[in-house]
């Protein structure tokens, strides 16, 4: 069987407890969902398939509407604990084609830089790393409380913010990894890379209603950068 390169997934359950139905909201005129197929299709010279994951028919329906295949993915692999590589590892298992890497796209993720998966590819293939995480820098004064005491946890008392180390989170925009750790059940391996997206869009994981609010705000702010 041959082998393709890239292979883009979209996990989308339907099952969402604080915003209901959110992978189905409009945002600037598309559904979550369609704001992740239609990045991947602008990223056709990259990406030889995009499938959706989900075990609703709603989205299934908007998925296959959208042009893209879907893999229809067992109740027990989309509940609210069930970890997503689950639903990578299932795609690559029920799909009648092999590919050396999936590229993640969360549909709770709807705004990325239009340069994103471009460069960060670009990035990926040239270092010949395994996976590779889409992260953003967290610029607050972190601590924890203790005994009823806030103790700082990044920083001293006193000491200004532009010279606080920095710290990183997981901004939920991007992954890409060998199929191989899919398999195995691991998004990254231990020669991965992190991306640094120093972007606004990096703020937004759409769960509650506020998330969506904000994600409206940046879509009309940073029209230009989608």
């Amino acid at each position: 069987m041959n082998i393709s390169k890239n292979i883009v997934i979209i996990p989308a359950r339907g099952g969402s407890k604080r915003l209901p139905r959110k992978n189905l909201l409009n945002l600037n005129e598309f559904p979550l969902l369609v704001h992740s197929i239609n990045y991947a299709k602008a990223n056709a010279g990259i990406i030889d398939k995009i499938v959706v994951s989900t075990d609703d028919s709603e989205i299934k329906e908007l998925a296959i509407q959208n042009g893209v295949e879907v893999i229809d993915r067992p109740s027990h692999l989309a509940t609210d604990t069930s970890p997503t590589v689950t639903a990578l590892k299932h795609v690559l298992e029920n799909i009648n084609e092999d590919f050396e890497n999936v590229i993640l796209l969360q549909p709770t993720n709807p705004l990325r830089p239009v340069n994103l998966l471009r460069e960060a590819f670009q990035k990926y293939n040239a270092g010949g790393y395994d996976s590779l995480v889409s992260v953003s820098r967290n610029h607050q004064k972190l601590g924890k409380i203790i005994e009823n005491k806030f103790v700082p946890f990044n920083y001293e008392i006193g000491q200004r913010s532009q010279d606080i180390a920095p710290l990183y989170y997981e901004n939920g925009l991007l992954y890409i990894t060998k199929s191989e750790l899919i398999l195995r059940e691991q998004i990254l391996g231990k020669n991965h890379f992190a991306y640094i997206v120093d972007h606004p869009f990096g703020e937004i994981d759409i769960d509650t209603q506020e998330d969506f609010l904000i994600a409206e705000m940046y879509a009309k702010l940073y029209t230009d950068d989608l």
